[in-house]
């Protein structure tokens, strides 16, 4: 399995190279549209290889895939620590309620071996 990973990760990294060197032209990135630039003053623009920009785009996505997952699952993820609380709770209880049973009925051996 281990090599079947490596192949895949080097099959990526060539499609990656790949990618970026036929992408490397030059282009420019405007914050704004030209008429709500001219509109607003604000002109904001960088000038980046194309392949830079593909790859930041996906790693944005990415990122933000992976925020609104984190999210989504936020309830799950409570429910999940509220049992476990609830399960802690009830072991504690439990293991009271055999300790004082064993000393109600005196025998202290038992009691060693419940708990």
């Amino acid at each position: 399995m281990r090599y079947i990973r490596y192949a895949f990760l080097a099959a990526l990294a060539v499609v990656l190279v790949t990618v970026a060197i036929a992408n490397r032209d030059v282009v420019t990135l405007n914050l704004l549209p030209a008429e709500l630039a001219t509109l607003s003053g604000v002109t904001l623009s960088v000038s980046l290889p194309l392949f830079v920009v593909i790859f930041g785009a996906i790693i944005a996505g990415l990122l933000i895939g992976f925020v609104w997952e984190w999210m989504r699952e936020y309830k799950h993820r409570s429910a999940a620590s509220t049992h476990k609380r609830e399960k802690e709770k009830l072991a504690r209880e439990v293991s009271k309620l055999k300790t004082d049973k064993a000393k109600n009925e005196g025998d202290e051996v038992l009691a060693l071996l419940e708990n």
